[in-house]
């Protein structure tokens, strides 16, 4: 071509494009008013939750210089966030879904407001961190459901997984930068200030959530109970891909979820000036991924998305274990941070495409669970592994082992790699009803 012929007229179209599949797609930003308030006020939490986060094992820690009496901070909430979590999602379908999380954001306020009490005693004690660490297990898994199925009643359908994309965007740069930020404050204004700073961001995100519209219940919704949590099980168990998306991100947290093992990494490697590096890499690839996710809104067969993150996940942990050097190891975990966002985005678009709103958050109890207790096992399995092959086999072994389950899952469930949201006959009734809800609520009084 003559260095003087313009450009071919369908150059910048194709650039544009490649940009937009690039970047995030705002789409839900402009759309809904509500989405706005919810995703400024989930960004303002998240950044005060890494405040206490790194404040309440610090504290304990100047209490009593006791790794053990750390470490029983998950013991005491894992039980309470069980429980708590199954009964959250079928408070979710009986009541109104913004008033439940508005209360149990007050709830949450007040026991932030508790551990700075008592914090500013001459001398703290130590029992009423335990106590208020299992209250705000417990409401965080009254809250989360109401707050996970709040958020396909704000979007509509077609923006769900950019929706999704966007809210894990503010996720994953706090998971970055919240525990560096938390670490300066501890550090030089003291736990105090850091709990001070955590109720404020719970009173800011009251005054977003209050401006957002009222989200009832739909007609004839049950009354919650032990029955109703039930129901909401079968029904999981009756949906073979959604049963699927639950088994493969188990798999992917059991077997590859190394990080109790982080330390006695970094110092086998050498590199133990690498330890915060390597708990920030796997957000950091996962932050890069959800600033280009704009690509993510035109996928339409999420099972074998998610299918083909669970295995890059895993075969990133293994390059990460099998690595002799720090920079391939942390290249590793960016990787698998990456593929885990991916993962993410295929499950909540999945669940949220296909899932009956009178059933939204049960189900979103029961995600509770799997993504909650998946990693507290993964823990104990990386340890336990650790204590009998070695640290960098523990960490390898447990990527291929993840590579070998998710496939044995994707194969022992067809359903799930069938998925497709333009043919599923319940992502197509879920979207029948969301249009049409959408089409009453534009006619006029």
């Amino acid at each position: 071509m003559n260095v003087d012929e313009p450009p071919h007229p369908a150059a910048p179209g194709r650039a544009r494009r490649l940009l937009r599949s690039l970047t995030p797609d705002l789409s839900p930003w402009r759309a809904s008013r509500d989405f706005r308030y919810l995703w400024t006020s989930g960004c303002v939490t998240s950044f005060g939750g890494f405040l206490t986060l790194v404040a309440v094992p610090m504290q304990i820690k100047e209490l009593t210089g006791s790794s053990f009496a750390v470490g029983l901070i998950g013991a005491v909430e894992l039980v309470p966030l069980i429980v708590f979590g199954l009964w959250g999602g079928a408070l979710a379908d009986a009541l109104d879904r913004r008033k439940l999380v508005l209360r149990a954001e007050v709830a949450l306020g007040l026991l932030a407001g508790l551990l700075l009490l008592n914090a500013l005693l001459p001398h703290p004690l130590l029992w009423p961190i335990y106590v208020v660490a299992a209250l705000v297990a417990a409401t965080d898994g009254i809250q989360r459901p109401a707050l996970d199925s709040l958020l396909p009643r704000l979007v509509p359908h077609q923006h769900l997984t950019a929706a999704f994309a966007l809210r894990s965007l503010y996720h994953n740069a706090a998971s970055v930068a919240g525990p560096a930020l938390a670490g300066v404050v501890v550090a030089f204004a003291g736990v105090q200030t850091a709990y001070a700073l955590d109720v404020l961001s719970f009173a800011v995100s009251l005054l977003l959530l209050v401006r957002i519209k009222a989200v009832p219940p739909r007609t004839g919704a049950e009354r919650p109970s032990v029955r109703t949590v039930l129901a909401g099980v079968r029904y999981a168990w009756s949906r073979k891909d959604l049963l699927g998306t639950y088994a493969i991100d188990l798999c992917a947290m059991l077997f590859a979820y190394p990080v109790a093992v982080f330390p006695f990494l970094a110092s086998e490697l050498g590199a133990d000036w690498a330890l915060g590096p390597m708990y920030a890499a796997s957000a950091l690839g996962a932050l890069l991924v959800g600033a280009t996710s704009g690509w993510t809104s035109r996928v339409h067969r999420h099972g074998r998305l998610l299918v083909a993150a669970a295995v890059g996940w895993g075969g990133a942990m293994a390059i990460a274990g099998l690595s002799e050097h720090i920079g391939l190891v942390l290249l590793g975990l960016a990787l698998a941070g990456g593929a885990d966002e991916i993962s993410g985005l295929a499950r909540s678009t999945m669940w949220n495409q296909s899932i009956p709103d009178e059933l939204r958050g049960r189900m979103a109890g029961v995600e509770l669970l799997s993504y909650s207790v998946g990693p507290q096992l993964g823990q104990v399995r990386a340890g336990t592994m650790a204590g009998l092959v070695g640290v960098r086999a523990a960490v390898w072994a447990g990527g291929a082992a993840c590579v070998v389950a998710v496939l044995a899952v994707a194969a022992a469930l067809p359903k799930l790699l069938a998925y497709d949201d333009r043919t599923d006959p319940n992502a197509a009734a879920v979207r029948a009803r969301h249009e049409a809800t959408e089409r009453e609520a534009a006619q006029p009084a």
